[in-house]
């Protein structure tokens, strides 16, 4: 056995010295780091946006004093017909002086993008997931193994979901770009892109529904 152990060794020594190590004839994909992204899914966010963008507008070296006319994104959608009149309150209540009209301020516009994938694949629940809905599951068969009533092992789990399903949410096909811009005549002064998750259905509040989503194609080979 030792014998036939080191020839296997002394031969696997001797092929690899004929052939280069470490190569491919292609990349080798791999994934991402852990990341996250928020899921855009009522006016509120909205409004959680607006906020972000007054903050940071009103607190832009190039910008502060400027007057600011919004200029909005060019098309009328549910999105951005609300999103004009939070970003205006927003801007007001934090001190902005907002004008009605263009002359002389620099103008708040934004480009709102949908993008829908058509091949994306599952994506894997995040380290640690498997481990704790193990752990869930182990705890529910001890009371169903030792209390008399079996119903009263669904106890645990209820009590988990109840602490923790205010974080649950789903990943979709689709999702939205949106890039707020302050620009004076040619030149951009400040310049954000925010990307979110949306519900399927939500599409056409943010383009009109004669202009469909962009198609983005996403393979699943990570």
């Amino acid at each position: 056995m030792l014998r036939t152990v080191c020839i296997l060794g002394i031969s696997s020594t001797l092929l690899s010295g004929c052939f280069n190590v470490h190569t491919s004839q292609a990349p080798i994909a791999s994934t991402y780091p852990l990341t996250e992204q928020q899921k855009m899914q009522a006016a509120h966010h909205w409004n959680v946006l607006a906020q972000h963008q007054a903050d940071q507008l009103l607190t832009t070296p190039l910008l502060r004093g400027r007057p600011l006319y919004i200029g909005g994104s060019g098309e009328s959608t549910p999105f951005s017909d609300t999103f004009d009149s939070l970003l205006t309150s927003e801007l007001v209540s934090k001190g902005g002086r907002v004008q009605t009209t263009e002359t002389g301020a620099a103008k708040i516009g934004y480009k709102v993008q949908p993008i829908k994938h058509k091949d994306r694949g599952p994506i894997r629940a995040p380290e640690g997931a498997l481990t704790t809905l193990a752990a869930g599951i182990a705890v529910a068969t001890v009371p169903f193994n030792n209390w008399a009533e079996p119903a009263l092992a669904l106890i645990p789990l209820a009590a988990a979901a109840d602490l923790f399903s205010g974080s649950w949410t789903s990943e979709t096909n689709q999702e939205v770009v949106i890039t707020t811009q302050a620009t004076v005549g040619d030149q951009i002064l400040y310049s954000s892109s925010n990307i979110y998750y949306i519900n399927g259905g939500d599409s056409d509040h943010y383009s009109k529904s004669d202009k469909p989503a962009r198609a983005l194609r996403v393979t699943d080979q990570w």
